[in-house]
């Protein structure tokens, strides 16, 4: 089998040397072994880890659910079941922050439409409502 150093498998991964590193100290990579140089010797199994942990990341599991998932993955009593649990609460928390993020942008829309532009900021409507209890 063809070992790697660090800079290889982080080529191969497309993630950066010190992305590597932080997953290993994260617990999401094992270390590896190291060659009698010191250097890390990498394998094409931790190139598909980082592969997977950069595409879960890119669909917005968090480094604690990638774990998880990863558990699963390796879990020969792991169900699939399971995996889509994690993939629907996760699509479920992203869903509440679009949610979040529509009230935000009509709430500045509607903050947007008070204020002209013209005049001291200290009598802006967005500045008034900034320091209200509520806005819109």
């Amino acid at each position: 089998m063809k070992t790697m150093r660090i800079g290889e498998v982080a080529k191969q991964a497309k993630v950066s040397v010190e992305t590597v590193r932080y997953y290993e100290r994260q617990g999401l990579l094992r270390e590896p072994p190291r060659r009698a140089s010191g250097y890390r010797e990498y394998d094409d199994d931790t190139v598909a880890l980082l592969r997977f942990i950069r595409r879960a990341k890119e669909l917005g599991f968090t480094l604690k659910e990638i774990g998880s998932l990863m558990q699963l993955r390796s879990d020969a009593s792991a169900t699939q079941s399971q995996v889509r649990r994690q993939a629907k609460n996760k699509l479920a928390a992203i869903e509440a922050k679009i949610t979040d993020l529509q009230r935000m942008r009509d709430a500045l829309l509607l903050l947007l439409e008070t204020c002209h532009g013209d005049g001291p900021a200290g009598e802006c409507p967005i500045i008034e409502s900034l320091q209200g209890s509520d806005l819109p």
